[in-house]
Parts: C-alpha cells; sequence; structure tokens
C-alpha cells in the first residue's frame, strides 16, 4: 500500500543519488498534481535558462547561493530567501555569479495534461552579464513579481483557528496581483499548525530544514529535510515539530489560490495524543509507538 498524499524527498531521485541531472519534479502529475514541484541545482559559474514558457506561470525561492536573475533584459541582484513569480510567456533565467553551488525550488502552475517544463544550463561568460541595468530590492510589474521573504511581513493568524506557527509569511499573494499563494513558514520547537482543511485548493510544501509529524487524511508520517508533501483538496492534515531544540521551516504553495481565506480553509480540532503515537512507515504501513 502506497502513501495516498505523496511525500518524497529529494534524495530518493535516482538521478539526484547519480548526480546525472541538476532539475528534478518530485511532484507532478504523476502523483496526481496539476501543480509541478521543481528542485534546482545551479552549479558556480552556471546559467539555468528557464526560457519563454507560454502554458506556465513559475513560482521559485531562492534556498541557496546568490547571483542575478533574469527578466527579459533585466538583470537584478539575487540572494537567498528570493521569491519570484514569472507568469506565462514571460522570459527568465538565473546567473549564479558566486562560487558556491545554488539551490532553488519552485512550481509551475499551468493547464492539465500540459507536457511539464524542463531547464537547460550553459556555462557563464562575459558576454552574459553586460548590461547597463542591474536592479535591487522588490520589483512588480507585469514582466515578474520579486520579494525576499525577509522583506514580507509577518502573518497575524489567529491561534485559536489552529494557527499556532511561529513565524507565518506570504512573499507572493493576490496583493502582488496573483491567483497563487507563495508562503513561508517556522514552526519552533512544539509549534504546531493544527487541523483544517483548504477546500478550495491543493497545497504542495518542501521541508527546508528540521523534523517533524505530518498528518494527512489517515496518514502519520515523519517529515525531514528535503521532502516534498503534496496535500489534494479537502484533505485534512496538520504539521508538529517533534524537535526539542530545532525548528522546522518550510516552504510551499497554495494553488490557484490567491489567499489564506480563497484556500477555503476550515479549522478541524487539535492534534491529540493518539495522533502524535501513531506513524505511518513510507511504504504505507501503520504502527503504534509504545
Amino acid at each position: 500500500m502506497k502513501i495516498e498524499h505523496s511525500l518524497i524527498n529529494i534524495d530518493s531521485l535516482a538521478n539526484y543519488k547519480n548526480n546525472k541531472s541538476n532539475f528534478f519534479t518530485p511532484i507532478s502529475l504523476n502523483q496526481g498534481s496539476e501543480t509541478i514541484a521543481f528542485y534546482s541545482l545551479v552549479s558556480a559559474g552556471k546559467i539555468q535558462e528557464e526560457n519563454t514558457l507560454a502554458d506556465f506561470d513559475t513560482f521559485s525561492i531562492l534556498l541557496e547561493g546568490s547571483g542575478l536573475f533574469g527578466f527579459g533584459t533585466k538583470l537584478v541582484t539575487a540572494k537567498s530567501g528570493d521569491c519570484r513569480l514569472i507568469p506565462k510567456n514571460r522570459e527568465s533565467f538565473f546567473i549564479n555569479t558566486s562560487d558556491d553551488e545554488a539551490v532553488m525550488v519552485g512550481f509551475f502552475l499551468g493547464p492539465q495534461g500540459k507536457e511539464q517544463p524542463k531547464m537547460s544550463y550553459t556555462e557563464l561568460t562575459e558576454a552574459n552579464i553586460k548590461t547597463p541595468n542591474i536592479e535591487t530590492g522588490l520589483k512588480t510589474d507585469k514582466d515578474r513579481i520579486l520579494i525576499n521573504t525577509a522583506d514580507s511581513s509577518l502573518e497575524n493568524m489567529i491561534k485559536s483557528e489552529g494557527w499556532e506557527i511561529s513565524d507565518f509569511r506570504l512573499p507572493i499573494s493576490k496583493i502582488h496581483g496573483s491567483t497563487s499563494t507563495l508562503f513561508r513558514a517556522q514552526f519552533m520547537p512544539g509549534s504546531v499548525h493544527k487541523k483544517h482543511t483548504h477546500q478550495e485548493c491543493d497545497e504542495i510544501y518542501y521541508v527546508i530544514s528540521g523534523f517533524g509529524l505530518a498528518g494527512a487524511g489517515k496518514e502519520r508520517v515523519e517529515v525531514r529535510s528535503g521532502d516534498f508533501h503534496f496535500i489534494s483538496k479537502g484533505t485534512e492534515h496538520w504539521l508538529h515539530n517533534l524537535s526539542n531544540t530545532e525548528p522546522i521551516e518550510v516552504v510551499g504553495i497554495y494553488c490557484k489560490a490567491g489567499s489564506v481565506e480563497e484556500t477555503g480553509y476550515v479549522y478541524n480540532g487539535e492534534v491529540t495524543a493518539k495522533d502524535l503515537n501513531e506513524r505511518t512507515s513510507r511504504s504505507g504501513a501503520m504502527i503504534c509507538l509504545k
């Protein structure tokens, strides 16, 4: 029996383990998701060319590294924590000008059944970065949205509705003109987002760091750094930090919902001691801890 609500760690992908690729799509139509989640590694001195995607809006967050984002003929400084929305039919790319590998996580949102986009990687040359127009800071126009997580506001979520999250931010949402919501959340030790559903949208999140216990439907699965978790619309779910010392940090998307309200959020109640005592293995078997 497989886990119904797909949970895939980047380390489990064959091409990642064998270093045969720089671009991975752990969540896609194969997992029942209309939204495609990707994980990209950009080596020092390389350009990630995203080309012009006619059918997909692209959301991404630069988790590690720095360099330059390209938007058509414009170049914008890029640093860790930068979140982007590239509307369909807009050219974009990322140049890693640093000495270290860059890590990017993101999501393609487009019509169901379309062939998933691909990335290409080329060498960095002087010609690639010659431009008189290098911008910094928040930029929002018809070609893109760019904002750093640190510059987005801390959301004041209501604890009585299950939001016992230490730090919750919405770097990209409908206030920026987006029809989907990119979020970043931090759970300090003991923090929990209690049982809830999103009646109007799917959710995908990626665990940047830490470990905890995630509930989705009847499943109770331990999650850790590198996990992508797909939660289908209408599925009750929750997340609890199991560590006594370290936070969990996640980034994710509410697919085709421009705000928390548009997700159809419904609070369903407490995470019980029984919930925390059960485990679903990644093979699908249920066990109970003593």
